[in-house]
């Protein structure tokens, strides 16, 4: 591959919770590393304006979108269909759709602390069990697991969340390994952001009665590199993945957190 050629030329990607925020910036660095896209929420009008959006920059045929509860094992099917209809195929698969749930041990509430793990860790399960077949015609394939730093460093107010980006990383490796020892050419790794600029900052400077201003000023101060992550930033680290780039990286996990973990 020459140095102007597309990173991800050839590449087949669904990318899960693309509505908008950090699934919105996969699909668009993809797209633009020369990959086509299956952009995949819940919110399904969100993922259909990410797609527009991609097209409008890349050109028609080059993104798709779908409604899609990652929870749901038979939407899941129905993501791998839509794939293949539209993409010919499957080799990157982004798991991206995740949240986060209030409260401490104490107050966690278990049905929030379920639907946590549902979306979190449990759509890994589906979506990695439905794609794997069609990812196997198409390899080399990249299963790429959008974590958190709050899956390595603990923090005594939400433990929900913990522990499911925990459960990510590790699920992750399992994967790895197992898709190694059937020799299915697929790898898979995990990203571990730490605060980023996304729309979830927005609503939470609202529920803390705070100017978006102040609440990023505050985050900054927290991460040794003195500025939040913008979506790009853990983007590009996608790309890297999905790319052959990385064809020797497998049950690892990239750090992108200013530098809060070297603490």
């Amino acid at each position: 591959m020459s140095q102007s050629d597309p990173r991800c030329a050839g590449k087949l990607a669904l990318v899960t919770g693309a509505a908008q925020g950090l699934g919105r910036a996969h699909c668009i660095r993809l797209a633009q590393e020369g990959a086509r896209v299956l952009a995949s929420d819940i919110n399904g009008d969100g993922a259909q304006e990410t797609a527009a959006i991609v097209n409008a920059e890349m050109g028609d045929g080059t993104a798709f979108s779908i409604g899609h509860d990652v929870t749901d094992s038979s939407q899941w099917e129905a993501a791998v269909d839509a794939a293949r209809e539209h993409l010919g195929g499957l080799n990157v698969l982004v798991n991206n759709a995740g949240i986060g749930v209030p409260g401490n041990i104490e107050e966690c509430d278990f049905d929030d602390w379920k639907r946590c793990f549902a979306i979190n860790v449990d759509s890994i399960l589906h979506g990695c069990q439905k794609a794997l077949p069609l990812m196997r015609e198409h390899a080399p394939g990249s299963i790429i697991n959008i974590s958190s730093i709050a899956g390595l460093i603990a923090s005594d107010t939400m433990p929900a969340y913990n522990a499911s980006k925990a459960s990510v990383w590790m699920l992750s490796k399992s994967i790895a390994l197992h898709c190694a020892k059937k020799n299915m050419q697929i790898r898979c790794n995990s990203v571990h952001p730490t605060f980023v600029d996304t729309p979830i900052l927005d609503g939470t400077a609202r529920a803390h009665s705070l100017d978006k201003d102040v609440l990023m000023d505050k985050l900054a101060r927290q991460i040794p590199l003195r500025f939040v992550g913008e979506p790009n930033d853990i983007a590009n680290a996608v790309v890297y993945l999905a790319s052959d780039e990385s064809r020797f990286m497998t049950g690892a996990e990239i750090k992108l957190d200013g530098g809060i973990s070297a603490k």
